[in-house]
């Protein structure tokens, strides 16, 4: 007798055939169906086939006596398939629980979360990390793992660890990289945050500063930044932190990379006084010698309308401390009107000439400048790039060699261009 698998509906007898059907085709569509009786999905989840066997497990309508046969499954497919599954069960159900059907999914969440394959545990784990009332031992037991791929989703996620959990956790050592999962948790409290900063965890503690989430004691964080002088994976996120204590913007000043000190000086939160203390630390470092400090604006700010600290930097070149690097480095802090003003000492240039090459975005008009200054030619392009604002595809760059592209004395001709285009007074054509 010929049986349709896939008819709408299949006898008892049938059913029974079909499970000892010789094509596993056939019993695969078989353990497909949501209308076997019970001990028929019962007797195909100890099949030959592996593939029947996964279809089982991933199948919704098998009964729950099939998940402790599956959970000890040979085949990982069929254990991976069936975590899934079963974590779907999960939410609401109880170690405590006396229902056999209930019990029979517990005893499957407990052998899988100790499944030998980190596979198969990871699968649990990541099917468990975002459900609120998963059973607390099983999302405890997978954030304990010793594999990360399967105790980081937890650690980072799951709703059911409390700081008890976490702390308790966090003084167990857990896997390497654990530490840094629960560092970026939303919302850690001073409590978790306190855990792990006591770690000395280096990678850890830099996640933690970076979570504007955490919560992070002023103590603790003041700490951090006496700390963060000689560790510069810390200094980002100090800098990007929402809130800073009173005095650590200064501080950061003194020893952040010179790329932060852009984004430290543009944080939201400073008030006037405290920025210009933290110019006051970024222009001690440029130039080495502490200097009042005057009106220090951002990229986001037209740096012509603010004149340049002229006798500070004539006096910096009288004492030949005026070279490139220092430049550079004000340049790559975003001490615009520094670097217009030392290009202008060092060009011999006048204030209204040099304004009016930056007012025309004039590319050969600063790449003349930088030359006249005596800058090398890859100093010119990132002028060019970041104070002349022009076009990408007009920036004039360096040769091969690192020299310059245009002949000295056309150079020369654009700023005796500017020069008598400022003392006519009139516009000229660039």
């Amino acid at each position: 007798m010929t049986v349709d698998v896939g008819a709408q509906q299949i006898s008892y007898e049938e059913q029974k055939q079909l499970a000892r059907h010789d094509d596993p085709a056939v019993r695969m569509a078989l353990a497909a169906r949501a209308d076997l009786r019970p001990e028929i999905m019962y007797f195909l989840a100890e099949d030959a086939s592996t593939e029947v066997r996964r279809i089982v497990a991933e199948n919704q309508s098998a009964p729950r006596q099939t998940f402790a046969l599956l959970a000890h499954d040979t085949d990982g497919d069929v254990r991976g398939s069936l975590a899934q599954k079963v974590a779907q069960l999960a939410p609401g159900l109880s170690a405590d629980e006396q229902d056999k059907i209930s019990r029979g999914t517990m005893d499957a969440l407990e052998t899988l979360a100790r499944d030998q394959m980190t596979r198969v545990r990871a699968i649990l784990s990541e099917a468990l990390k975002d459900v609120a009332d998963a059973p607390a031992d099983i999302v405890k037991t997978l954030a304990l793992d010793s594999e990360l791929a399967v105790s980081a989703p937890v650690l980072e996620f799951s709703p059911v660890l409390t700081d008890e959990d976490l702390v308790e956790i966090i003084q167990s050592e857990p896997a390497s990289g654990g530490l840094n999962a629960i560092s970026k948790r939303a919302d850690v409290s001073e409590t978790v945050a306190d855990a792990i900063i006591g770690t000395d965890d280096v990678g850890a503690i830099g996640d933690l500063l970076g979570n504007d989430s955490a919560q992070i004691r002023e103590e603790a964080l003041d700490d951090l930044i006496d700390r963060a002088a000689d560790i510069d994976l810390w200094q980002a996120p100090l800098v990007a932190r929402p809130k800073l204590p009173s005095g650590a913007a200064e501080r950061l000043a003194n020893f952040v990379a010179d790329n932060l000190l852009k984004t430290l000086m543009q944080r939201a939160d400073m008030d006037e006084d405290t920025l210009a203390a933290v110019q006051d630390q970024v222009r001690s470092r440029i130039s080495g010698d502490a200097i009042d400090p005057s009106s220090f604006k951002d990229a986001a700010v037209d740096f012509l309308r603010v004149d340049p600290p002229i006798e500070m930097i004539s006096r910096q070149h009288e004492a030949g401390k005026l070279k490139e690097d220092m430049i550079n480095r004000a340049l790559q802090a975003g001490d615009y009107p520094f670097v217009f003003g030392a290009l202008l000492i060092l060009a011999d240039v006048d204030l209204t000439v040099g304004r009016r090459i930056f007012e025309e975005k004039s590319a050969k008009g600063v790449l003349a400048l930088c030359w006249q200054a005596g800058m090398a030619a890859p100093m010119s392009v990132h002028v060019q790039q970041r104070m002349g604002r022009i076009a990408p595809s007009d920036v004039i760059k360096q040769g091969e060699a690192g020299e310059y592209t245009l002949p000295e004395d056309q150079m020369a001709w654009q700023i005796e261009f500017f020069r008598n285009l400022v003392n006519k007074g009139g516009d000229g054509e660039l």
